[in-house]
């Protein structure tokens, strides 16, 4: 079950948009929710450049805190079970204290980055809990508008790990959705007498999941604009997947796909790894 709620507040995403997606998530689940809103620290020096700095570092902060206080107006008027913390952290930690905080509680949920705003933090953030937490990631596009729905659930399954503990991350969700499709990218161009998914579907079936098979085919190097693609033709309200990265010198760097879902979507998608 889905008990325990954090949200990245950032002021460089849509944030009402991720606000009121995650407080239907929490609306939902009957869940608390808190949204964590951070702030750089205060650096020492009375030179021009440490001035400047400073100016810079209380405007952000400002900024923060407004995120915050809307948030906290957001939570009253759902009515739902909310605290929001604000946190002084440097800008390079953030990402790193967000993933340990998230390790405390069943999802995060991020906004999506936004290519003609200050996206790098926000995706560096997605990126560490992803890989760091432990925990399920959900992101919401920061076209989002509309609050949780369920009423199709995509999964992206390929047999691997990442999307095991994504179908099990997931399962509070598909348990309440009306169906559930199990999409196989099949980058496979002779047909085959196999039809992989059908033991994810069974398993699913046996916890209530209405779920069906959906093989489609696509290039190894084009597969997340076919999932997405999909995903808008068949009306899916969210989508689950595997998040998938590689480590070098104890850094994960995306995967193709994890990277063209991050910079592409446009449905809420919760990732695992």
């Amino acid at each position: 079950m889905i008990k325990d709620i954090l949200v990245n507040l950032s002021y460089g995403t849509s944030q009402d948009g991720v606000s009121n997606y995650a407080l239907s998530v929490a609306e939902t689940f009957g869940a608390h929710i808190i949204g964590t809103a951070f702030y750089p620290a205060v650096v020492g020096g009375i030179d021009l450049s440490a001035n400047f700095i400073r100016a810079q570092q209380a405007e952000a902060r400002k900024q923060a805190e407004s995120v915050a206080t809307a948030f906290d107006e957001a939570t009253r008027r759902a009515g739902v079970s909310a605290e929001t913390r604000r946190i002084e952290a440097g800008i390079g930690d953030v990402p790193t204290q967000f993933a340990r905080i998230a390790r405390r509680f069943d999802l995060s949920v991020i906004g999506q980055f936004e290519r003609d705003r200050d996206h790098r933090t926000t995706n560096v953030v997605i990126e560490a809990a992803l890989f760091e937490s432990g925990r399920p990631v959900l992101i919401v596009p920061f076209i989002q508008k509309d609050p949780l729905k369920l009423d199709h659930v995509m999964v992206c399954w390929d047999g691997s790990r990442a999307a095991t503990r994504a179908i099990a991350d997931a399962m509070p969700f598909l348990t309440r959705s009306g169906k559930t499709s199990i999409v196989v990218a099949d980058t496979q161009s002779a047909e085959s007498a196999d039809l992989p998914g059908a033991d994810i579907a069974i398993h699913l079936s046996r916890h209530g999941v209405n779920a069906t098979i959906e093989r489609i085919p696509v290039s190894k190097i084009d597969v997340s604009s076919t999932i997405l693609s999909y995903a808008a033709d068949a009306g899916a309200d969210l989508i689950v997947m595997g998040g998938y990265g590689h480590s070098r010198l104890r850094e994960f760097i995306l995967g193709g796909t994890t990277r063209g879902m991050l910079a592409s979507m446009t449905k809420p998608t919760l990732m695992s790894h």
